[in-house]
């Protein structure tokens, strides 16, 4: 959301005329951006409902610079780190080593191995004793999701089968390993050389609530002009001239 919301303040705010036909205020760069912040969104509301047994950990930063993990999970099946992809109405496949999403290839099997494994060896230290981590990709709202062939070394999972697969997982760690392994988690120095402080989280929510409030209510504003379109389609057509031309581009391009 940080990065995001500092992204989005170097947009152009958009004219008066591009708000009443919704375009979108987000850029090409940010909108990926803001699509990612949604997913983990929906991913830490889903991992909310574990159980207090469960320690969860949101965007952990982690090595020496701005890199972070998505989410990190211990509990008594096991450590995890989750990385997030929102991948929502694309068809994702996955064989073996390889991951696709709308037949493109992704580096998203290898990214979550890499991180499962910096991980353990992070935690293993942090706590004395060797600890074991699964990477786990959870896709957000796939349009479809086809494993084909199970990963080496990462689960794939969407976000609706998340939380009956890690319950589904019989219990690998007792409760005093959860707890000493929790207790090195939760140190920022764990994870980060030099932790930043942390920032005013609070200011950071609404402020990413009042951007997805401008977002969802250009969709709406778009969809109505949609759904009017016949009619709008008739007018714009009879004005003809620069304003019109000017007007259909700006909701082709929302």
């Amino acid at each position: 959301m940080e990065e995001l919301l500092a992204l989005q303040r170097m947009v152009r705010p958009r004219s008066t005329l591009q708000r009443i036909f919704g375009v979108n205020p987000l850029s090409e760069e940010t909108r990926p951006w803001f699509k990612g912040a949604l997913g983990e969104i929906a991913v830490g509301r889903i991992l909310a409902e574990l159980g207090p047994e469960w320690l969860v950990l949101h965007a952990v930063p982690v090595g020496t610079g701005s890199s972070d993990i998505d989410h990190v999970l211990v509990g008594p099946a096991g450590v995890f780190t989750i990385n997030t992809k929102n991948h929502s109405g694309q068809a994702v496949w996955v064989a073996g080593r390889s991951l696709l999403v709308a037949g493109k290839k992704t580096r998203h099997l290898y990214n979550a191995a890499h991180e499962a494994a910096r991980a353990a060896k992070l935690l293993s230290a942090a706590s004395g004793h060797d600890v074991d981590v699964d990477g786990v990709v959870v896709i957000v709202e796939p349009k479809t999701l086809t494993i084909k062939a199970t990963p080496d070394q990462v689960s794939v999972v969407t976000e609706r089968q998340l939380l009956g697969w890690l319950r589904r997982r019989g219990q690998v760690l007792k409760p005093e390993q959860v707890s000493r392994i929790a207790a090195a988690a939760v140190l920022a120095q764990t994870w980060h050389r030099n932790p930043a402080q942390p920032g005013d989280a609070r200011t950071v929510q609404q402020n990413f609530a009042a951007l997805r409030l401008l977002v969802n209510r250009a969709r709406r504003r778009r969809a109505t002009w949609v759904l009017g379109l016949p009619c709008a389609g008739f007018l714009l057509l009879s004005a003809g001239g620069p304003l019109g031309g000017a007007i259909l581009h700006l909701l082709a391009g929302g």
